[in-house]
Formats: structure tokens, sequence, C-alpha cells
């Protein structure tokens, strides 16, 4: 079907008056993504950019189809590098808060996998202000749309200028009551943003006065492995404040419990908190 042409006459399609027309050819494309070969004509036949024409349609399913088909093609470098160039970004930050409940969280998981994929992603979402989008959709009611935009959150506080917004916003606090929240995701991912924004000084301090250090500690028990290993991550950042030191020295036995963990990863993790806390000047 790709090879045959099929694709030119897809891209008319989008743009048929009928509005049952344009849904049935989007979910044909969504089809198309779930094979490298239909990412890849899809590329190569700018199909994007008609899909782009889309994110304003009136139909709800229809646009449904057309996030689908953006987030399979925001998993690969080139899909990226593709919406990136079109100025994709930014209209997909902006289209956060005004999207349904279902979409949004398509929209959240798109960006999150353009800016953990590409820096320019990255960049031209933070000129866009996407960490206060993102923090406003932190308290959601949908556990789904809190753990898309917590893993968003992750992916733009790796950046510097990240991490200075995510200060900025005053997004710390919010992450740290996350920390307890029911998802074992969105507590892996407010983990993962503590411990990439206290690499600054102020994400650091900021961290600590919205009390990070108890609920870190508790995540350390915690038996998921991306939960235990950003908690402890996040606590070896705060350990190299003095204050937060000397606190963490009596929590000791608990980190030591952590060196066997059959997860190689986690006994890393916590061999590296244990030193940096045991440090002494």
């Amino acid at each position: 079907m790709v090879y045959l042409g099929c694709l030119e006459r897809l891209k008319v399609l989008l743009k048929d008056e009928d509005s049952s027309i344009r849904t049935a050819t989007t979910e044909v494309l969504y089809l198309l993504t779930a094979h490298s070969v239909g990412r890849e004509a899809i590329l190569r036949e700018d199909v994007v950019g008609c899909l782009s024409e889309l994110l304003d349609e009136p139909v709800d399913a229809c646009r449904r189809n057309t996030h689908q088909v953006l987030k399979m093609m925001s998993g690969f470098p080139a899909g990226v590098a593709c919406m990136v160039s079109l100025g994709l970004v930014p209209r997909l930050v902006m289209k956060v808060a005004a999207e349904t409940e279902d979409i949004r969280e398509l929209v959240l998981s798109t960006l999150g996998s353009c800016m953990r994929v590409d820096t320019q992603a990255a960049q031209a979402a933070l000129a866009s202000d996407v960490v206060t989008v993102l923090r406003e959709q932190l308290t959601h009611s949908s556990t789904n749309i809190r753990r898309e935009a917590t893993a968003a959150m992750i992916a733009i506080s790796v950046l510097l200028q990240g991490k200075v917004k995510v200060c900025e916003e005053e997004v710390l606090p919010v992450l740290v009551q996350l920390l307890s929240d029911e998802d074992l995701e969105i507590k892996a991912h407010a983990a993962g943003t503590i411990m990439n924004t206290a690499v600054i000084t102020k994400g650091k301090f900021q961290s600590l006065q919205a009390g990070a250090l108890a609920p870190l500690l508790h995540l350390v028990e915690c038996e998921d492995r991306a939960v235990c290993a950003n908690a402890l991550r996040a606590l070896t950042c705060l350990a190299e404040v003095p204050r937060a030191r000397e606190q963490l020295l009596q929590h000791l036995p608990l980190l030591q419990t952590r060196l066997n963990h059959p997860e190689p990863i986690i006994q890393r993790a916590s061999a590296t908190a244990i030193q940096v806390i045991s440090w002494t000047p």
C-alpha cells in the first residue's frame, strides 16, 4: 500500500469536507505508524505537515487520531526532528490546556517524548512556557494526565534552563507532594525531576524547604526499581547541603539495606548516597 502512491491520496483525503472521511483517513495513518515502513513513508511524503493542519479539527475523533499518529512518530528521532522543523512543539504546548482529557494525555505524551529525544524540541518547549503549562497538570484529578505531565517534567528538567525554570515556577513543592501519589510512575517521575533540579543550588534549597527528605527516604524502601533509584539519587544531590547531610546520617542503616538489593542499579545508587552522606570535610 505504502509503495503504490496511496499516501498521496490519503493526504488529499485529510482535507476532505466530510469529517467522517477525514477521521477514517487519520485512523488509517495511525495504523501505518505501527510499522517502520509506514513511519518512513509518512516522513518521506510529508504527511506530518498535512496532519498538523488538523490540530484545530472540530471533530474530536479525528483530532484524537491525529494526536495518536503524532505520539507514535514522537518515539523516533526522525519523527521528532520533523515535528520540530514544522514548528509543532509550541503548538502542542498551547494545546495542552485546551484539549479534552483523553487527547490532553496524548499531547503530553508526545511532548514528553519530543523533549527526551531532541534538545531542540526541549528548547522550543521551554520558549513556549512549557513548565508553567505542565505545572498546572501536575494536580489534575486524572492519574494518566499526572503521569504524563510528570514524565514531561523530568524530560524538561534535564536541560539547565529547564532546572532554572522549574525553580522559578515553584514546581518543586508540588513534586514533593507527588512523592506520596498512589501511582508508582508518578512517584518515580517526581523523584527524578527533584533529582535533576537538585543539581543546581536553588533546586537543592527549594527541595529541602518543601520537605523532600522524609518522603524520599520513605521511597528508598519501595521495591520498584525506578522509584527507589531516583529517590536515592535525589537524596545524594540533597546531601551536598551540610544540614541535609546531618539529617541523613541517622538514616544510613536504611540506605545500607539497599546495598544488598538484587538490582545492580539500586546497589550503585545506595553506595553513592552513603559515600556522599558519610563524607566529612
